[in-house]
């Protein structure tokens, strides 16, 4: 018996040998292949091409292939990208992506040339410098929008595929200001525009400061066209608003390349009301935000569906300062949702619109016409509060929205206390 089972496993080594052989033979056939059309290239082709370009171009092909997050960072990329996350960079000011060869917006930067310019989420940017896109790497196109500041360069822009506009930007040094706060009406607002370092600390530090306010209701934390950035500050700037509870996980391609991020500290708005706004721009490290503290009951999510990208990229370092910047995880919120391709969907669906304020009927008669009525002590008071309201953000109707529901549920809190 004990002879029996040992020629059963020695088949089967046989038989996982042959297949590792043949698999072997299979990739060096395919490398041959490689070889073969790289001296082609170089000995036939019209113009001569250095090895380095043709080596760089067929990794970048081979990552591009994988899907549009997966790409080949040069020396001068891959310090850009160091830059970026330090919160400085140079060029437009738009996080893109490649979608069916072209270059697709997934959202502005705030105080930046393209968001003054009036590129929006969702842009395809067809041709840059009347040059098609179509045809280039993402890297590629990158390349020729980033350049020195105080040059322009022309946009191409199909819009919502009925649009086509041609948009001419200067280019800019930008320095990226993440955080933005402020009280309004006893609201903290809170913007964050992009997940770069530090963010948490920007947070942090403006929540001290409301807290001198003893009037505080609840917050707003605006997350509207935040293309995303590094995951560990999606955990921490999560970890602000939660007690306890997981915030998310990676899961890899081997069980072992899973992690798990959990809150550590306690919720430093001391379980205020929260409203998370998000829309089409709010991708990545926004959604990891939106989906736990949506999941773990701790906000009502408002605006529209998220952008929807849910893998983890892992810089790679590979040769003399380039690197790959590849797809090595996915990401799920606490209740095990993949948002890949599929977004986070709001608790209240608010699209952007644009309001008008109609004209009143003029010939209508109020007390105030009427001769001789008493004036009221405190209209100076209403007066001065009217003027402190910010403009700016009773035009953005998602904005006021929130603002309104922050305001409904401080009223309904305080009369269920009667």
């Amino acid at each position: 018996m004990i002879n029996y089972l040992l020629l059963i496993l020695f088949s089967l080594t046989i038989s996982f040998s042959q297949i590792r052989a043949e698999d072997d033979n299979e990739v060096y056939k395919h490398l041959n292949l490689f070889g073969e059309a790289f001296e082609k290239i170089k000995n036939n082709y019209v113009e001569d091409v250095s090895s380095k370009e043709l080596i760089e171009a067929a990794i970048e092909g081979m990552l591009g292939s994988l899907d549009p997050h997966s790409t080949f960072l040069n020396t001068e990329e891959l310090n850009e990208l160091k830059v970026q996350t330090k919160g400085e960079f140079g060029g437009l000011g738009i996080e893109v992506t490649l979608e069916n060869g072209f270059v697709k917006v997934i959202s502005p930067i705030d105080d930046t040339p393209a968001s003054r310019a009036g590129i929006k989420a969702g842009d395809l940017i067809t041709h840059l410098d009347d040059e098609p896109v179509l045809g280039m790497t993402l890297s590629e196109a990158v390349t020729i929008m980033r350049g020195k500041a105080g040059s322009k360069i022309k946009l191409t822009v199909n819009r919502n595929e009925t649009q086509t506009l041609q948009i001419v930007i200067t280019r800019a040094v930008i320095e990226l200001k993440a955080v933005k706060a402020k009280v309004q009406n006893n609201i903290a607002y809170i913007r964050v525009s992009s997940f770069n370092q530090k963010v948490d600390t920007q947070i942090i530090n403006a929540i001290s400061k409301f807290k001198k306010n003893n009037k505080l209701i609840g917050y707003v934390l605006d997350l509207r066209n935040n293309p995303g950035g590094l995951l560990d500050q999606a955990v921490n700037v999560t970890d602000i608003f939660l007690d306890r509870g997981e915030i998310v996980s990676t899961r890899g391609r081997f069980e072992r390349d899973g992690s798990r991020y959990n809150a550590i500290k306690t919720d430093l708005t001391k379980g205020l009301p929260l409203v998370v706004l998000i829309n089409q721009g709010s991708a990545s490290a926004s959604e990891i935000v939106a989906g736990a503290l949506q999941d773990h009951k701790r906000a009502i999510i408002m605006g529209t569906k998220s952008f929807g990208k849910g893998s983890v990229q892992t810089i790679l370092p590979s040769g003399d300062d380039v690197a790959l910047k590849l797809t090595t995880a996915k990401y799920y919120t606490p209740l095990g949702r993949s948002i890949q391709k599929t977004g986070i969907d709001p608790d209240i669906l608010v699209e952007q619109v644009e309001l008008k304020k109609l004209n009143g009927d003029s010939s209508a008669r109020k007390e105030a016409d009427l001769r001789g009525a008493i004036d009221n002590e405190q209209k100076s008071e209403k007066k001065k509060n009217k003027e402190n309201k910010d403009e700016g953000d009773l035009e953005d109707y998602q904005l006021s929205r929130a603002f309104d529901l922050i305001l409904a549920l401080d009223l309904a809190n305080n009369k269920f206390k009667q």
